[in-house]
């Protein structure tokens, strides 16, 4: 048979074709059945125990109605075959080097996962799979894709503003979550698609016709509102927190390497933790004792935010460690945390007006089409919380601690060094 039909509880049925299949029984995707989509967001949400091969299914699934959607408006006949194969392969492979729980080990300094598809597209069994499937270029083809590097027609399908890693992912997770805030008009979207051509290179890439600009705020604000609520809500954070430093010890202490973590899966990673875990925290995580909220501001409330709160996880460790120690605790006792996603609202695409003329989309806006990239950063801001979680009562300086979110890296260095106390 050249397909088969995987019934799915968002999408209903997904036709697989043949060489999606056989790419689908390989190792490195069948790994994916077993790291969960949203990491630790299923001790708040319960239903969020989807996987990231669900997710990858999902994506597929979109690729294919997408490039059905260009057939009908006429323009795919400007994509090659192997463009169209790649794309599809690259929405099915996106997630192919991602970690377990989610995105919380490369917020805990590890690299991001599409640096680390590369190892699993050029594993012998897949490399020689997506050759015999897709030609001798597939693996450089659906890497490009994948880490954004791409020129070709369809990249933004990939990887961009209107991506459908982002359409699936967003509405998905909102009905595992029981949630409203996810509501995409994902089938305006797909038939909102078409192909015009860059002013800047004269190549064809992926707009939008203006007829989708509504559905396409409706992904904006999605974004916007699955991050305020699900994603930053302040229990996932916590335990994330918690899973984030319990990993950065294992690794310092040598008992596991970020090579083996990056091949590992959710509960057999949680596992090896649980084995060698001195502080208690892999226990409190399986029994869902998370640390509690002593502070709790608005980041817009602080002003600028010191870079090193997301950028310097060691630096923010030795920070925990001695406000814990000042306020009478112990290593480990205190837990701070400000997460970040840049350009979380932002807009780079071009749109097909009805009159045919193209204009970008950008973070301004586009005068009398799309208003809200122009408060984004607004938005962003309503959403970070900078958080301070304890494990035990404890006795923290409110002031101190809001002002030391806002010293910047070296003045933070220097007073760790000089031992000058940085919680009072």
């Amino acid at each position: 048979m050249d397909f088969e039909v995987v019934r799915d509880p968002l999408w209903n049925n997904i036709r697989v074709d043949r060489d999606a299949l056989a790419v689908l029984d390989t190792p490195a995707v069948q790994r994916l059945r077993y790291v969960r989509q949203l990491g630790y967001a299923y001790l708040v949400y319960p239903g969020a125990t989807h996987t990231r091969f669900e997710h990858a299914l999902g994506t597929y699934h979109l690729a294919r109605r997408a490039l059905a959607a260009l057939d009908e408006r006429g323009v795919a006949e400007l994509v090659t075959p192997d463009e169209r194969i790649g794309v599809r392969l690259a929405a099915l492979l996106h997630d192919v080097g991602h970690y377990p729980f989610s995105h919380a080990l490369e917020e805990a300094g590890l690299p991001h996962h599409e640096q680390l598809a590369e190892r699993h597209l050029r594993s012998r069994e897949l490399s020689e799979l997506l050759e015999e499937v897709a030609g001798s270029e597939a693996v450089e083809t659906i890497l490009a894709l994948i880490e954004g590097r791409s020129t070709g027609a369809l990249a933004g399908l990939i990887s961009g503003s209107l991506d459908l890693d982002k359409i699936e992912y967003l509405t998905r997770d909102a009905w595992m979550c029981g949630v409203p805030y996810g509501s995409v008009d994902v089938d305006r979207l797909i038939a909102s698609l078409t192909l015009v051509e860059d002013a800047a290179t004269g190549r064809q890439t992926i707009g939008v016709l203006e007829k989708g600009l509504s559905a396409l705020e409706s992904l904006l604000f999605a974004k916007y509102q699955m991050f305020r609520n699900v994603y930053w809500h302040h229990a996932v954070r916590a335990a994330t927190c918690m899973f984030k430093r319990l990993t950065r010890n294992a690794i310092a202490q040598g008992t596991l390497t970020s090579d083996a973590i990056a091949q590992t899966t959710d509960d057999r990673l949680l596992h090896d933790l649980t084995r060698q875990d001195a502080t208690g925290l892999a226990t409190d995580l399986r029994r869902r004792r998370l640390h509690k909220r002593a502070l709790d501001y608005p980041v817009a409330g602080l002003g600028s935010t010191g870079s090193w709160l997301s950028e310097d996880p060691s630096l923010l460790a030795a920070v925990e460690d001695a406000v814990a120690v000042e306020a009478g605790g112990s290593p480990g006792d205190v837990l701070i945390d400000l997460p970040v996603k840049p350009r979380m609202l932002s807009v780079d695409l071009p749109l097909r007006r009805r009159d045919g003329v193209v204009v970008h989309l950008t973070d301004e806006g586009a005068a009398g089409h799309l208003g809200l990239p122009r408060v984004a950063e607004e938005l962003y801001q309503s959403a970070q919380r900078y958080r301070v979680f304890v494990r035990r009562a404890l006795e923290l300086d409110h002031d101190a601690m809001a002002a030391l979110a806002v010293l910047p890296r070296s003045e933070v260095q220097s007073r760790l060094a000089r031992g000058i106390a940085l919680s009072r």
